[in-house]
């Protein structure tokens, strides 16, 4: 320690060079920092998501969730597992040790579930894209007046969702509010009886009717015609005119004994903003590991080109209702704004207190290089800053040390002084000092500097008479 800090003293100009190369690495680390608002501290947490409409919370239970249990209770590093059933739904969320990231994790889940048996009415487990720092962006899907909330929610669903899931660092995107449209099929049950016709007949009419059969080819000269016969439904006419049967001779459609209207699903839930109770609005989530701010210019730039391009219909458009930019640039100016006045804070408090500007200049230098030097090693590590990782660099600390140095320099100063005879300042251990004066022998010094020195910028010094 001693010969550093006697190669310090000797090369002042090369410590101001370093110190001025630091500063200037930290501000380009600054720039390249990924900031978050607030870190995400969990373990990994896969959360298994299962949908079977229709079955109750037992059979839920019995058919669904327990399976699943038993199929990922011996994934390895398996903490704690927490499930829940409710009506057509299971939910089952593994916690993992810290000893796997989130995506070793998710795949040794992915591995657990694709060995399975067939759960009931062929339902699918999935995992949950939801994250505790996954929402970015938050929106409002806007119409004229007289625009339903149902064509609203169907512009959501079949156009925005997937527009914003090609976005890169986009995982998923959630609608909430509005009604999920659906065409309703009304038979009438004393036509049916007259056509000889049953239920289960015009369900399985309905479903054959809805796709699309390849057939072979027609060589035309010296070309080939692929065959192909289209019987998707495409409108509410198609379904009206789907043919059930033939009566002597003569068709009869879905028409003759049904009728087709315009319905939606049963509500869960609804949405609401200020004075509008019953909107339509989004969460765009991020993806794991993705930075935040590079993400929600994507999303931006995304809305900016639905907005203006005519993708939606005359008169509809996107509203921005939050998006996490705001979090993170309070964030930034409250990490800056203390780094600033800490620092001339402690200029001020050490220039009156001590009385000598350059001490004061170097003691408060010392609050911006712990922090850009902070920085540099978490953009060399790959790691983010937010709030608390920041925060947690206690800069006003970093000027303790130093404070203290340049207290006792000064005392020896003054004592110096008022003997009127200079101290010796001897760089020497504080361990070694002590054994060699027990041992009645003088301490050994390896470097001497008569007080005052030429300047007050040293480091930590010994002071013997």
């Amino acid at each position: 320690m001693n010969a550093i800090i006697a190669f310090a003293l000797r090369m002042r100009a090369l410590m101001v060079a370093l110190f001025v190369l630091v500063l200037i690495g930290g501000v380009t680390a600054f720039v390249q920092l990924n900031i978050e608002a607030y870190p995400d501290p969990v373990p990994p947490l896969v959360d298994i998501v299962t949908q079977n409409p229709g079955q109750s919370a037992e059979e839920i239970e019995r058919y669904i969730t327990i399976p699943i249990e038993v199929g990922v209770a011996t994934a390895p590093y398996l903490n704690a597992m927490r499930t829940i059933s409710l009506f057509g739904l299971s939910d089952v969320k593994l916690q993992f040790t810290y000893d796997l990231t989130y995506e070793e994790a998710e795949q040794k889940v992915l591995n657990r579930l694709s060995q399975l048996p067939a759960l009931q009415n062929q339902a699918q487990p999935t995992i949950s894209p939801w994250s505790p720092t996954g929402e970015v962006y938050r929106y409002q899907l806007v119409g004229p007046p007289g625009y339903s909330v149902m064509d609203l929610k169907t512009l959501q669903d079949w156009v925005l969702a997937r527009r914003f899931r090609a976005v890169p660092g986009v995982i998923d995107v959630t609608g909430w509010g509005g009604k999920t449209k659906t065409f309703e099929i009304q038979i009438d049950r004393e036509k049916l009886v007259a056509y000889g016709l049953t239920l289960p007949q015009v369900l399985q009419t309905l479903t054959n009717s809805n796709i699309n059969v390849g057939g072979n080819t027609v060589n035309i000269g010296q070309q080939s015609a692929v065959v192909r016969g289209v019987g998707l439904i495409r409108s509410m006419t198609d379904i009206r005119n789907t043919m059930l049967t033939a009566a002597n001779g003569t068709p009869v459609f879905l028409s003759d004994i049904a009728e087709i209207v315009v319905g939606n699903k049963p509500r869960l839930g609804i949405a609401g903003r200020d004075e509008q109770d019953d909107i339509v609005q989004g969460i765009v989530l991020m993806r794991r590991g993705q930075q935040s701010l590079p993400t929600i210019r994507r999303v931006e730039a995304e809305v900016e080109k639905i907005n203006t391009s005519g993708i939606l219909p005359p008169g509809v458009h996107i509203e921005r209702i939050y998006d996490r930019s705001d979090l993170i640039s309070l964030t930034t100016h409250t990490v800056l704004f203390n780094l600033v006045f800490g620092m001339i804070l402690v200029f001020f408090v050490q220039w009156i207190f001590l009385g000598d500007l350059r001490s004061a200049l170097i003691v408060s230098s010392t609050i911006p290089f712990a922090l850009f030097f902070a920085m540099i090693i978490l953009v060399l590590r790959g790691e983010s800053a937010n709030l608390l990782s920041v925060g947690a660099i206690d800069s006003v600390s970093s000027s303790t040390r130093p404070l203290s140095w340049w207290k006792t320099s000064f005392a020896t100063l003054r004592r110096g002084r008022r003997s009127m005879e200079p101290p010796r300042l001897l760089l020497l251990p504080v361990l070694e000092e002590n054994s060699q004066r027990s041992s009645g022998r003088r301490p050994r010094s390896t470097e001497r500097f008569s007080f005052p020195p030429r300047s007050l910028s040293s480091a930590s010094f010994r002071c013997s008479r």
